[in-house]
């Protein structure tokens, strides 16, 4: 799928997927915005605690503002600039509080200066702290709700979706969003209850003023809600030119051997290019946007402010306001498009969050997840046989089938090999049974119960599987030998290590059990990784054990040592082995023979060999050359 089906530009495939793009649509332009403030919803208490507290920090913002009337009053009376000066209207009476004639009225003032400081302070502290604990609480919800979405979404949802994608959802994209809720969101806030506290103290000074002041804010907001708009498209662009950056540098770093071996470094220079300066013109779009947001609104802002300095002269001559009124009324006006200009900018960072939000809510309305019936039974054990009736498969969006009317029974204790040429099917039938996927058509039976009506857990928890490709983590030997039993001891997991023939090599490490291997075991050989990887499904000790060509990239002496670990962990287990090497096939009770998708051929090895059939000359092809050193051993 690609990356627009992510974004939700097109419907997603198959019955679970939920179009991302029609959900955006109906819910509106912030419908992100409400559905992300859902996740502030536990923690509602302490959000209106914060919001009291912002309110506050407001009102005692524009109180501390408002004692600028006595000063300015007081001031220009004392200093004989005024002869008198009238008792203010439309304000608070500070004359009959403060008459400042007297000096004992001037320390209340600094005093009570200071006080409403100090307060502000502590409520400015603590509302910025429970708004920060608020969003960081919240985005850690978001953020571990993405990640265990992702981590129920079946096989194909990651085959479509590349990692580098999904973790700069994850990462990138959820990192907007922190910011959006932990910082932006509180600054929108205050900066709302401050916009809301001047314009009642600039209308209560003079409604007339006022409204001639704030003429224009239609035009202030129509010229906010442009900008904002341009740069959510912008911001949605430079996401995009990210994941594509990412995409072309994990493709040739991880792959720096081919390209050396190609000599296609300038080639592979040149799409970097083109996508970091993709990334760039956006970038420097949006930069432009912004610079030019601020400007244009404060310009707006001084128009409005020149345009009634002359009509507030002739205020002030018929004395409906006093000189500090006016001026603490000017001082207000330009504050007051102080909150304007940084809600503007609080949009612009808002607009790359909701953005962001979507492309998070894309993925978390992306359903492919296998669910259980209801009726779906916990199998603790497997005791008779595996049945595969009239079994076909073939991949979402995919029209020809890869597997046709496959039957198939395979008893408990049984080691079946399944054999063919490549593309076959060999792969895909095996990841058949643990449900890596589901069948398309037919029925998969586990001791005569459908794997579809068996709980999720409990049948993969029968299942062992070591593959080609070994995934270690970045941790301990012991973590990753115990990975799918946390719960195992010391000596449990040594002595699946030694069945495993991987003990001695791990006493040479530095760490012993303890030692970190690297990033999917870098720092272990490839026998060792395997062996890794073996002991680990022996510490599983599931009945059932798929082996799909565990040693085909190994070494022949590399291989010598983990093919007798693998007849270890093969004892005493029902086993599906897709092998290439003869010496694995020839100790198989049955062999397995697909081509086109079906069963061609079925039996022991020297009973296909007498046939003469495909598995013949399977044999002549690819087994033959390894006769002397199966004889060998």
């Amino acid at each position: 799928m690609s990356l627009a089906s992510l974004r939700g530009e097109r419907p997603g495939h198959g019955p679970n997927v939920i179009s991302p793009r029609a959900r955006s649509e109906r819910a509106g332009r912030w419908g992100e915005l409400f559905r992300l403030l859902s996740y502030v919803r536990p923690y509602w208490g302490a959000f209106l605690l914060a919001l009291f507290l912002m309110n506050a920090v407001a009102v005692l913002e524009g109180a501390l503002r408002s004692l600028l009337v006595p000063i300015s009053d007081g001031l220009l009376a004392s200093s004989g600039i005024v002869a008198s000066v009238p008792r203010a209207k439309n304000l608070v009476d500070f004359h009959r509080y403060l008459p400042l004639e007297s000096e004992r009225s001037w320390y209340l003032l600094a005093t009570l200066m200071i006080l409403i400081t100090m307060a502000k302070g502590a409520a400015e502290f603590f509302s910025n702290y429970l708004m920060a604990r608020i969003g960081q609480r919240a985005v850690f919800d978001l953020r571990c709700a993405l990640y265990e979405h992702l981590l129920r979404q079946s096989t194909p949802f990651f085959s479509r979706y590349p990692a580098n994608v999904l973790t700069s959802h994850l990462v990138n994209d959820v990192e907007k969003i922190e910011m959006a809720v932990s910082r932006t969101l509180t600054d929108a806030l205050r900066e709302s209850f401050t916009l809301v506290v001047f314009l009642a103290i600039v209308f209560k000074l003079n409604w007339k003023l006022a409204l001639l002041a704030l003429g224009l804010g239609p035009l202030v907001y129509q010229a906010t809600v442009y900008f904002g708009r341009h740069l959510r498209r912008t911001g949605r662009r430079v996401q995009e030119g990210y994941e594509q950056i990412l995409n072309v540098a994990q493709e040739t770093l991880s792959g720096n051997l081919v390209v050396k071996a190609f000599g296609t470094e300038a080639l592979e220079s040149e799409r970097f290019r083109r996508a970091a300066h993709a990334v760039m013109r956006s970038v420097l779009k949006a930069a432009r946007t912004a610079a030019l947001s601020p400007p244009i609104i404060e310009l707006i802002g001084i128009v409005a402010a020149s345009g009634f300095i002359l009509y507030a002269q002739r205020i002030i001559a018929r004395r409906e306001m006093t000189p500090g009124e006016f001026f603490v009324f000017l001082f207000f006006l330009f504050s007051l498009y102080d909150p304007v200009r940084k809600l503007s900018r609080i949009q612009n960072a808002m607009q790359h969050a909701l953005a962001a939000c979507q492309r998070v809510f894309a993925l978390l309305d992306t359903h492919t997840e296998l669910v259980d019936r209801p009726h779906a039974i916990a199998l603790t054990s497997f005791r008779e046989k595996i049945e595969f009736r009239n079994v076909s498969f073939r991949y979402p969006d995919a029209e020809e089938y890869v597997l046709r009317g496959v039957n198939l029974t395979i008893r408990a204790g049984e080691m079946v090999a399944i054999v063919g040429m490549s593309g076959v099917g060999k792969t895909t039938l095996v990841k058949l049974l643990p449900r890596f996927y589901d069948v398309t058509e037919g029925t998969i039976l586990i001791d005569g119960v459908d794997i579809r009506d068996i709980r999720l857990d409990s049948l993969r928890h029968l299942i062992a599987l070591v593959t080609q490709e070994v995934i270690l983590f970045n941790d301990t030997v012991r973590h990753n030998i115990a990975y799918g039993r946390p719960q195992a001891t010391p000596e449990e997991i040594e002595r699946a290590a030694r069945a495993a023939l991987a003990h001695d090599f791990i006493q040479e490490l530095p760490e012993r059990y303890e030692t970190v291997i690297g990033e999917r075991g870098i720092r272990l050989s490839g026998g060792e990784r395997q062996r890794i990887a073996i002991a680990r499904a022996i510490l599983k000790d599931a009945p059932i054990l798929i082996l799909d060509e565990a040693t085909s990239a190994l070494d022949a002496e590399s291989e010598h040592g983990v093919q007798q670990a693998l007849l270890n962990l093969m004892a005493g287990r029902t086993v599906i082995v897709i092998a290439h090497r003869l010496s694995t096939v020839c100790r198989a009770d049955r062999i397995i023979v697909l081509d086109g998708g079906t069963i061609v051929e079925e039996g022991t090895h020297a009973e296909l060999l007498q046939r003469g059939g495909l598995y013949s000359r399977l044999y002549e092809r690819q087994f033959a050359p390894q006769m002397s050193e199966v004889l060998s051993e």
